[in-house]
């Protein structure tokens, strides 16, 4: 299987999280030492430290949240292809491409675009209606890495359709399928009603591997690109 990074983009969002990490502890202290430096009254005494703090609070999110996306092991782009070797020789997975679709994945299955999970935890999916379970210490370091769990069932579908309208032009006749995949070997998952399978990627959990889903899909039930298509699609869209 074929593997097509978005190194550049990658190497670029890694080294800005590494950046605002730096500056997020920088911030704090050069606002302490320009307090120290200024005379007392109310603006400098109130105001300049709720400006610092929160100067502070928001790049800590931001850094955070890229940090789990670019820097956080284990990474998509390795986990996955290797879950699926021997998936077909014609298979690619191309990531960091195609946003919202972060990665797509071509397989003789069909096309799918993966909405990758970093999460670890106990989740539970019923009804599309995602809940986390969490007591304790657990939840206290979940606000610490503000890793919510979002939408991903609505973020997945948005994501296929995404990559629907770029193969619009190439092979108009093919579907692409949502897939939410979980990467974290020690994460836990309840899966009931779903309009967006659910897999992980070691196929550790009782829903199953990627791998194993693909498989039993079988190379009849979605349509998928022909080398041909593949080529074109990849010299329309990444570059």
């Amino acid at each position: 299987m074929r593997v097509v990074i978005n190194e550049k983009l990658a190497a670029r969002m890694r080294q800005i999280a590494q950046y605002l990490m730096f500056v997020t502890f920088g911030v704090p202290l050069v606002g302490l030492f320009f307090l120290n430096s200024q005379p007392a009254d109310i603006f400098f005494a109130v105001v300049l430290p709720f400006v610092v703090l929160l100067i502070a609070l928001i790049i800590t999110v931001i850094s955070v949240r890229l940090a789990n996306l670019w820097v956080r092991v284990p990474r998509p782009e390795a986990v996955i292809p290797e879950s699926l070797k021997g998936i077909g020789k014609n298979s690619v997975m191309y990531s960091y491409w195609h946003f919202p679709a972060r990665h797509v994945l071509i397989v003789p299955q069909g096309v799918f675009a993966l909405h990758v999970m970093y999460h670890d935890g106990k989740f539970s999916v019923h009804n599309d209606c995602w809940s986390r379970k969490q007591v304790g210490i657990a939840r206290f370091l979940s606000l610490l890495r503000f890793d919510s769990v979002g939408e991903p069932t609505i973020e997945a579908k948005t994501a296929a359709e995404h990559v629907k309208k770029l193969l619009q032009p190439i092979a108009g006749e093919i579907d692409v399928q949502p897939l939410i995949v979980f990467i974290d070997p020690k994460v836990e998952v309840e899966v009931g009603e779903t309009s967006v399978p659910i897999v992980s990627a070691d196929g550790g959990q009782d829903n199953g591997g990627i791998k194993e889903y693909l498989y039993d899909l079988g190379k009849g039930k979605y349509k998928t690109l022909t080398p041909a298509q593949i080529e074109a699609f990849e010299a329309a869209t990444v570059s």
